[in-house]
């Protein structure tokens, strides 16, 4: 029996939102709206988005013994993730900062901070929250060492989910524990490399199915999604609404997949929920406040 559905390994920051017109050309300055602050990082925002959607969650994450810091913890709480495995201090809190356009889409830089302090003993001293866990995702705004430390700590027969973002080449050792390895055209081209081929996500599943992982799922936009693995590919629709910000959409995504997935779900079922799940996130501004709860996904 497992105390947890979704351990999720990753980073927590604050969110420094503004919203412009246009986003600023090299040298270009651009006025933007007054300044908002949310609580996010693509740890912190998986572990929100699960336990909205009703998930047994933990998250293992550092923050800093600041302001910042006690708003991601506030957050998580407030969620009902439980935030035992947050280590405080030894940095200032990671921050975000993201422009809006009108559109909805966003750019952002990562100020890592605490993140960046999340060591491979941090992930060894927090064993029990592995073994108690059904599945493990996590992402690469934290040190890549540590990811690894996260699959050698991986309970037998618990599943791991990697969003390999921001994207750098993986070792085989990650690779091969990923089930399913989520990443979006960028990702995929990155963790490709020089084997890239062709500009069919056909082509890019089957080549990442080479490196290791179990099952890959490549995110496609308004396209939906391409699920696969050595059973096969399947396209998943997008869902249609009206997109007011992104910010932390592929996050719900990956939270949501993460833990259909443990429920014994197909991973293409999984991912068609997932895209419910991030079709409603993109429909509210910021990250963690727009995730919806399981009824409202429903209700889509």
């Amino acid at each position: 029996m497992y105390d947890y559905d979704l351990l999720v390994v990753g980073s927590a920051n604050a969110d420094l939102v503004v919203g412009v017109e246009r986003r600023p050309a090299a040298g270009e300055t651009v006025l933007g709206s007054d300044l908002v602050v949310h609580p996010g990082g693509k740890g912190a925002n998986q572990a929100v988005a699960a336990a909205r959607l009703g998930a047994r969650t933990a998250l293992l994450a550092r923050v800093g013994d600041d302001a910042y810091g006690r708003l991601l913890l506030d957050s998580q709480r407030a969620a009902g993730v439980d935030t035992v495995g947050v280590l405080v201090g030894g940095a200032p809190t990671g921050v975000a900062l993201i422009t809006v356009d009108p559109s909805g889409d966003n750019s952002i830089v990562v100020s890592p901070g605490a993140n960046g302090r999340l060591t491979p003993a941090d992930v060894r001293a927090a064993a029990s929250l592995f073994q108690a866990s059904r599945v493990v995702s996590a992402q690469l705004e934290i040190p890549l060492e540590s990811v690894v430390e996260a699959v050698r700590s991986l309970a037998e027969g618990s599943r791991f989910v990697l969003n390999p973002s921001p994207p750098r080449p993986l070792p085989r050792e990650v690779l091969d524990a990923c089930d399913p390895l989520i990443v979006n055209e960028h990702e995929a081209k990155v963790i490709l490399g020089e084997a890239a081929i062709g500009d069919a996500p056909e082509d890019w599943a089957r080549v990442l199915l080479a490196k290791g992982p179990h099952s890959v799922v490549i995110t496609l936009g308004g396209a939906g999604a391409l699920v696969a693995s050595t059973r096969g590919m399947t396209r998943v629709p997008s869902v249609k609404v009206d997109a007011v910000d992104t910010t932390g959409a592929g996050d719900a995504f990956t939270a949501a997949l993460a833990w259909k997935l443990g429920t014994g779900a197909s991973l293409a079922d999984a991912a068609a929920y997932a895209a419910r799940v991030g079709a409603a996130a993109v429909t509210r501004r910021g990250a963690q406040e727009s995730y919806p709860t399981a009824d409202e996904v429903a209700a889509l």
